[in-house]
């Protein structure tokens, strides 16, 4: 009979690519993944990986176990999600993945609930980019992500995930505080007036990033981006100074001294709406053979209610 263990390792070499990666995902040293792997085919009877360069590759009989694998995984969840809805109390680990300003406007209260409501329950929480963060939660890295989705720029779908919304931000220009930055900075009541201010903005390949670009070249210009961080903490600080503007999204605004009011402006920042009144969509994923989980449904609804209290619309 073929080994469960091993198996799984052969189906994360099919979804992660190398052995190397593999090994990290799992905590495991990569000999030892290459020799699991090694005893598999073994216990096989046929081969299953073949040697492409410095990589490897799944012959079609990995493939087709692979396939019936990911059932198989699958099946566990359900099974494990089984059992813990006959538990008297939620118990259990869930790992989850949030990107920044849900991890400060969201998790703190949504984990103090949590432990108040399930003190049984240990959540591990990562901060993680909302795209790598979705691709692990359907390798099983993570339980849960919270994600976002920029107006239309979609979010990666994997299949088993399964999309729950949970809130929606507006998305603003923020400028400093009028005198904060001088005349240039004042001036501006549209998008298009800010045509010629130094702009911050996160990394190229992030979904915001190209948001914001699109904006405003919609707008009739090519933004100045003096400034590029992933961290819209910076992207505050840098507005407030004077230094930059940039393109935000409501639960910025949300966080200890800013209430749970996103409408509202910080005291060192002017925020000016856009034309579309254009909205960023946040949701939770995980996959759905774990769904009928009865500590991932209450974390979920935990995010849920907090969401709920924040007025972002």
């Amino acid at each position: 009979m073929l080994d469960m263990k091993r198996l799984r390792l052969l189906w994360e070499l099919s979804a992660r690519g190398t052995v190397a990666a593999v090994a990290e995902a799992l905590n495991y040293t990569p000999s030892a993944v290459s020799q699991q792997l090694a005893i598999l085919e073994r216990e096989a009877g046929v081969p299953l990986l073949r040697k492409a360069g410095r990589t490897l590759e799944l012959t079609a009989a990995a493939e087709a176990l692979v396939g019936d694998t990911e059932g198989l995984l699958a099946g566990l969840e359900r099974a494990e999600a089984a059992l813990h809805r006959g538990l008297p109390e939620v118990s259990g680990s869930i790992r989850v993945a949030v990107f920044q300003t849900a991890v400060l406007a969201i998790m703190p209260q949504a984990l103090r609930r949590l432990r108040t409501e399930h003190p049984q329950l240990r959540v591990e929480m990562v901060q993680y980019e909302p795209e790598q963060a979705l691709r692990e939660t359907w390798a099983r890295g993570f339980d849960l992500v919270v994600a976002e989705q920029y107006p239309g720029h979609a979010a990666p779908h994997f299949a088993g995930l399964d999309r729950q919304p949970l809130t929606s931000d507006r998305i603003r220009l923020a400028l400093p505080a009028v005198g904060a930055g001088g005349e240039a900075f004042d001036r501006v009541r549209t998008l298009a007036d800010a045509a010629d201010l130094p702009w911050v903005m996160e990394p190229r390949g992030a979904a915001s990033r190209h948001w914001a670009e699109q904006a405003c070249r919609a707008a009739g210009f090519e933004p100045d981006v003096r400034s590029e961080t992933a961290d819209l903490q910076a992207h505050v600080r840098l507005i407030e100074s004077g230094n930059a503007v940039a393109l935000l999204p409501g639960l910025v605004h949300v966080g200890p001294g800013f209430g749970a009011d996103a409408g509202a402006e910080r005291p060192g920042l002017r925020l000016l709406g856009l034309a579309g009144d254009p909205h960023r969509t946040i949701f939770t994923a995980a996959r759905a053979a774990s769904g009928g989980h009865p500590a991932l449904a209450a974390v979920r609804e935990a995010l849920e209610r907090e969401a709920a209290i924040l007025d972002l619309a």
